[in-house]
């Protein structure tokens, strides 16, 4: 897929990775919509406020971003929530409906936007390959190594984790591939709140090199699996060979 012709839809696209994600596909000269349930989208992209959970919200706002970019060859999706809180704490159990927010979000809310843009792709002329688009979504390391207080988190993203080759396998007839990017700890609005010492703490657990990730380095990564046809059905970390105790 040729980077400057793509049509592109990134939920979670007004902040975070999804707002460099979207600056990315700008700067390559594709058309970009963000998803997002407040805020601005980058200059040079179109804007769809939504909630990913929200099935005619996201019917609507996919049929007005095709409208608008004149197609739709790729998702990114971005958009989520992290979660804090222990199976059994101070206070009791795991509030259940924490946890199922964060499922409904980071999990649901994936799904929906995917299974939507596949339906609406599959309607499209397929390219000289057979392709008619791609769906990137956003797992997390923690899909693998959750860490203590993370069990909503992590429950969320090993599903989209687990969600990658069986899509796959599915829209493989309509020409549409599937992938899904782990990323480990990143320089997000989110995690700066949290205040530099605990940002240095986190930072001096990466093997190599020893910082945080940069947004951009996860964008560009998006970018390449969009661009390369033959990357299909698997997770890829992005990490720094952290491997969270």
């Amino acid at each position: 897929m040729i980077l400057s012709e793509a049509k592109v839809v990134v939920t979670g696209g007004c902040s975070g990775l999804g707002r460099a994600t979207v600056e990315g596909f700008v700067a390559e000269g594709a058309q970009v919509t963000a998803f997002d349930l407040q805020g601005d989208a980058p200059a040079g992209a179109g804007v769809q406020h939504v909630d990913v959970r929200d099935e005619t919200a996201v019917a609507a706002a996919l049929d007005a971003a095709i409208a608008d970019m004149g197609g739709l060859t790729a998702v990114v999706n971005c958009a989520g929530i992290a979660t804090g809180e222990k199976v059994v704490g101070r206070d009791g159990p795991h509030a259940l409906d924490t946890f199922q927010r964060t499922i409904d979000i980071n999990l649901v809310g994936s799904f929906n936007v995917a299974r939507l843009a596949a339906a609406r792709m599959a309607e499209q002329a397929p390219d000289a390959g057979g392709m008619r688009g791609v769906i990137v979504n956003t797992a997390s390391i923690a899909a693998f190594e959750g860490q203590k207080g993370q069990a909503a988190y992590a429950a969320s993203k090993a599903g989209i984790a687990g969600l990658s080759l069986p899509m796959a396998r599915d829209l493989a007839r309509q020409g549409i591939r599937v992938m899904a990017i782990a990323p480990g700890i990143f320089r997000t609005p989110m995690l700066e709140s949290l205040g530099q010492e605990i940002m240095d703490g986190l930072a001096a657990d990466v093997t190599f090199p020893q910082r945080l990730g940069d947004p951009a380095e996860f964008a560009a990564l998006a970018r390449f699996i969009v661009s390369c046809d033959y990357l299909n059905g698997t997770v890829i970390r992005i990490d720094g060979a952290l491997r969270m105790p």
